[in-house]
């Protein structure tokens, strides 16, 4: 994902990310699109209402993102390790996951 920028000063950078949300009852659907101007990522979850709950769309909206949102940190943390193992650079130690993997 990451090209070598040589000797290029440091400057500034703008990442765009998109939220999509799609609610087709009861299920919702969260789509983010990760644009860095290299490269685009884009990462889908969703979240599914019990039949025995309230109905509450902003709770889909909420797990349905933050699913799309934590799939697409893992998505750029491998991206990371892939150019990381290119370059030939030692790898750190992977940190303790806050909570088990989920995909």
């Amino acid at each position: 994902m990451t090209r070598a920028t040589g000797d290029r000063p440091p400057c500034g950078k703008e990442w765009r990310l998109s939220l999509y949300l799609s609610e087709h009852d009861p299920a919702t659907t969260a789509r983010v699109v990760l644009d860095t101007g290299d490269n685009v990522l884009e990462s889908c979850a969703e979240a599914h209402r019990s039949p025995y709950d309230e109905a509450v769309p902003e709770i889909g909206d909420e797990l349905a993102a933050g699913r799309a949102l934590i799939s697409l940190g893992r998505e750029l943390l491998r991206s990371a390790e892939g150019d990381i193992a290119a370059v030939g650079a030692a790898e750190e130690p992977a940190p303790a996951p806050l909570w088990p993997a989920q995909e």
